[in-house]
């Protein structure tokens, strides 16, 4: 099921095959080793070394792979950020690419900042340096948060397998696959792209059963679960759900900006949440903005991105399915109050008042004539 949602090939030469996995986490272990034996094999064909492998990714990765380079001795070359770009540049992924590329691993959905980074791209340019080099470099999507996403809401978004030189992709159940927390999955384009060797073969439970994972034992429940939401809510009940967690971060983005305190960083295209940074950090941070926001039950992460852009630091709030719009409205009006005492103390801090900026009841009022105007496009839509 989940193969044919990432739009894999078939036929009799290309099936795909996929596992099961502890999240995302072992899921891009496990492609990773795919990957690295793979490119072993074909080196040691060579007559070639095949003791410096390497992996380029942009340093907006999760530390999954930062583990997976360390523990499994492969060099991890970063593509380093900047101020406004806060995903990997495919064009100098590119060029950092070299013989000893096991692959290059592309981001669905970055975790700073939810944005998809330009899958396309990547496969036209290494498709262009391949042709030159006569290399053959792959590429792996880490689609951890926006596997179950993009399929849905952007189907005709070109980053699955059908661009030929993605290999693998992962994608995590616990995110927006509606599962609880536990499970990952990692599914290969065809057989011939997960080496045989890795693949063992038990018979010890009656069967054959092959087997190809970090651990052996663990629950099937989140196995079931997942089965059980693809088979109970199809591919129109998820776009469904999908569809209204974007709806409901708009309308928390909407509210952020019309405070005037913040620039938003994330995309409207993109996984379903809200990144947005101070506009003027002289007076307190995201952190102080964070810490004060606990007083109203609110936990929102603050956080400095990756290299080269560590200056900027973030506030993010991720929408789920069970984020609603009254949930939204509730944050922007404490946000708000949050704001308003720290221009308070701030300004008592320096001797004088703060100029004030919006009230909450003029950006509750403003987000509430948005969303009536958004379910009024929305049932629009619908009718036609």
């Amino acid at each position: 099921m989940i193969a044919h949602l990432f739009n894999a090939p078939i036929g009799d030469d290309e099936t795909a095959v996929g596992v099961g996995t502890v999240g995302s986490s072992e899921a891009i272990m496990l492609a990773g080793l795919a990957f690295k034996r793979k490119w072993q094999n074909k080196m040691k064909a060579a007559g070639k070394p095949y003791d410096k492998p390497n992996i380029v990714t942009g340093a907006n990765v999760q530390v999954c792979w930062e583990k997976f380079a360390r523990y499994f001795e492969v060099e991890l070359k970063e593509v380093k950020l900047r101020e406004g770009y806060y995903v990997m540049d495919p064009e100098k992924a590119a060029e950092m690419v070299d013989e000893n590329t096991i692959c290059v691993a592309a981001i669905l959905g970055s975790t700073l900042n939810g944005e998809f980074e330009d899958v396309k791209m990547l496969n036209d340019l290494l498709a262009a340096k391949n042709a030159e080099t006569g290399w053959d470099t792959p590429i792996h999507v880490d689609a951890a948060s926006g596997g179950f996403i993009a399929p849905f809401i952007y189907p005709e978004l070109e980053w699955d397998f059908r661009l030929p030189l993605v290999k693998s992709i992962n994608v995590s159940g616990h995110k927006y696959g509606l599962v609880y927390a536990g499970v990952g999955w990692v599914i290969w384009r065809s057989k011939e792209d997960l080496p045989d060797e890795l693949i063992f073969h038990i018979n010890y439970l009656g069967a054959d059963q092959p087997t190809f994972t970090l651990n052996f034992s663990k629950g099937s429940s989140q196995i079931i679960a997942q089965y059980y939401q693809l088979i109970r809510l199809g591919f129109e009940g998820y776009k469904d759900v999908m569809q209204n967690c974007r709806d409901n971060a708009t309308v928390l983005r909407e509210g952020i900006e019309k405070m005037g305190y913040f620039d938003v960083v994330s995309k409207d295209s993109g996984v379903p949440l809200v990144a947005f940074s101070l506009k003027d950090t002289s007076k307190y941070t995201v952190f102080e903005v964070a810490e004060s926001l606990r007083r109203f039950g609110w936990i929102v992460p603050a956080y400095t991105m990756p290299a080269d852009a560590e200056h900027v630091a973030v506030m993010r709030v991720v929408i789920r399915e069970d984020f609603s719009r009254s949930l939204a409205e509730r944050l922007i009006a404490d946000l708000g109050k949050t704001m308003a005492d720290m221009d308070a103390h701030a300004g008592k801090k320096a001797g004088h008042d703060h100029p004030a900026k919006k009230s909450v009841h003029e950006i509750e009022k403003e987000v509430t004539t948005f969303w009536k105007r958004l379910v009024a496009k929305k049932k629009s839509s619908m009718v036609c």
